[in-house]
């Protein structure tokens, strides 16, 4: 993952793909592709001063705003931290924009 600082006007990236991020849902990729990754943390812990994320939802979505919300959704899993639900996340993108 890599982040910039104030005065650059990049965007947060993971594998090369943008991420944006509202209060505990996170999209990865980019809404001008067919699909998109939507993570949303329903649980988290303190652990030693840092909130982290025990519960995520993922779902790999279209990103056609003709498509009601619920048909967007094309695939969903819950992972036990955000690594794991950012892993799975990038795998499934990267086989549902290649054609697998």
């Amino acid at each position: 993952m890599e982040a910039t600082g104030k005065n650059n006007q990049l965007p947060l990236t993971y594998k090369g793909r943008p991420l944006l991020r509202k209060d505990n849902v996170i999209y990865y990729g980019s809404m001008t592709d067919k699909y998109v990754i939507m993570m949303q943390v329903t649980s988290s812990e303190q652990k030693e001063g840092y909130t982290l994320a025990n519960k995520v939802v993922i779902q790999l979505q279209y990103t056609d705003p003709e498509i009601s919300s619920v048909d967007r959704v094309v695939k969903t899993a819950q992972r036990d931290n955000l690594y794991e639900a950012m892993e799975l996340g990038s795998i499934w993108l990267d086989r549902a924009l290649s054609g697998k």
